[in-house]
């Protein structure tokens, strides 16, 4: 009978059934736990599931914080970017006609005894750094004569001409070359040290053709060589270079310069 008992049907189906429907009774298996009598365990198992719900939010924090600093260092380049394409520096330079190089030469295709529309003129002078202490290359391009002033005694020219810094590379200029004012060219591009610059140029022409004076106004650029920098002589038609940069000498050239 003892064995009958314990196999007793009833006996096995009673505890299962009551974790699986609620209570009949209070005397048995009554679930008090959560009653008002255990609030503290209540409000601290509710506290512990707020604060899982909210650090839910923050699940990956080390790989919002990379984002933000990479997105600052990519704004730190484009400031960087800006205010490289925005600074303007200056860069004087002397272009000399020193009566050795067979120019000018003046092409008259109007065939006619006057500077006329028409007429071509190409050249290439020596140039020099704006303290006339160090030869820097040459200048070389064409002018293409548009109008002929007789009442300012000169000529307005569409001028297109390079000017060549041996191996820092060279600048492109492009605009209105008047010979009896000063004027503004446009920089149109460059290669070497002046790839992907832009600005213009004054042109102070002192002495027609031989002594003119530029102030050059480019952006986009790094550093220039300090070599280029020099305080340059004050414009006026009695300048000439250091007999030194004449010669070539070679403290007197500039770093990779090529005597074309």
């Amino acid at each position: 009978m003892a064995t009958s008992t314990f196999l007793k049907p009833a006996a096995i189906v009673t505890t299962p059934k009551s974790f699986l429907t609620p209570p009949q009774s209070t005397k048995t298996f009554s679930f008090s736990p959560l009653t008002s009598s255990n609030a503290p365990l209540t409000r601290s198992l509710k506290m512990n599931s707020t604060s899982s719900q909210h650090s839910s939010f923050s699940l990956f924090p080390a790989k919002s914080v990379s984002v933000q600093s990479q997105t600052e260092n990519h704004s730190g380049v484009e400031k960087v970017q800006e205010k490289v394409e925005e600074r303007v520096q200056e860069l004087h330079l002397y272009e000399l006609n020193e009566r050795d190089r067979g120019s000018p030469a003046y092409l008259r295709l109007s065939n006619k005894s006057v500077n006329t529309l028409g007429d071509l003129v190409p050249f290439s002078n020596k140039l020099y750094t704006g303290d006339l202490q160090k030869r820097i290359g040459i200048t070389a391009g064409i002018c293409i004569l548009i109008q002929h002033n007789a009442e300012r005694n000169g000529d307005r020219y569409e001028a297109v001409y390079s000017f060549h810094f041996g191996k820092y590379g060279s600048l492109a200029v492009q605009g209105a070359y008047l010979t009896y004012e000063d004027t503004y060219l446009s920089v149109t591009g460059g290669s070497g040290i002046f790839e992907g610059v832009s600005g213009q140029v004054k042109l102070n022409q002192l002495v027609f053709p031989f002594k003119i004076f530029y102030t050059f106004y480019l952006k986009g650029i790094k550093d220039l060589p300090e070599e280029l920098l020099g305080k340059p002589v004050d414009p006026s038609p009695a300048v000439e270079a250091s007999p030194a940069a004449k010669a070539l000498e070679p403290h007197a050239v500039i770093e990779g310069f090529i005597n074309y």
